[in-house]
């Protein structure tokens, strides 16, 4: 029974493994340069967004710096 257990075990973990690693041809990197594959598509409304969120919070910087909406660091 544990034999038959590792096997199955064994048998899932090799598959996960070899279907990890994907080589993009080069005719599909068009696909993928397409704006709606972007993580932001309109680059003017995220930095408009992120304006109006950081000014009503009240904290400074981008979203990589520390502070709150409370003034402290």
């Amino acid at each position: 029974m544990k034999s038959s257990r590792f096997l199955s075990f064994g048998l899932i973990l090799i598959c996960t493994l070899s279907s990890g690693c994907v080589q993009v041809k080069a005719w599909e990197k068009g696909t993928l340069a397409k704006n709606e594959m972007a993580w932001d598509p309109d680059p003017l409304s995220k930095q408009l967004n992120d304006h109006i969120h950081f000014s009503k919070e009240g904290s400074s910087g981008g979203v990589s710096l520390g502070g709150g909406g409370c003034g402290c660091n």
